[in-house]
């Protein structure tokens, strides 16, 4: 038995043919890095975007129930302001369409980027093969 774990590995410690990195590979693997790492700050800047959106919903679908005369507190950076029901419905209504202006530039930024890395991707495995990881 033990020649048999001896054998399975040595297998495993086989060496492979080394593989030459040019500088033009190199190149494109920071890049694919790079990438990378901003797609992870995208995502994190998109759900926050989302979520900020979700909560300028939840506000405008909560003041409807108040009068029209009422002064309903909004917070404007880190100042409470006082409006009445109509001027903080069109406040949150500029919000709501400033956030979903924002997830679109984000998503499109996401979009262009995910496309180069699906390139580099492409052609580093074509170079490397199993010899890199790309992935998460």
């Amino acid at each position: 038995m033990a020649a048999k774990v001896a054998s399975s590995t040595s297998k495993v410690f086989q060496n492979h043919d080394d593989v030459h990195i040019s500088f033009e590979d190199q190149q494109r693997i920071n890049r694919f890095a790079k990438h990378n790492v901003r797609m992870d700050n995208l995502k994190m800047e998109l759900e926050m975007k989302k979520n900020d959106l979700k909560c300028v919903e939840e506000a405008l679908e909560e003041i409807e129930l108040f009068d029209e005369d009422e002064d309903i507190p909004i917070l404007i950076g880190e100042v409470f302001l006082s409006h009445k029901l109509n001027k903080t419905q069109q406040l949150l209504a500029e919000t709501k369409e400033e956030a979903i202006k924002e997830i679109a530039s984000i998503e499109a930024k996401a979009k262009v980027i995910k496309a180069e890395m699906d390139e580099l991707k492409a052609h580093l495995y074509q170079r490397f093969g199993s010899n890199i990881s790309l992935e998460n």
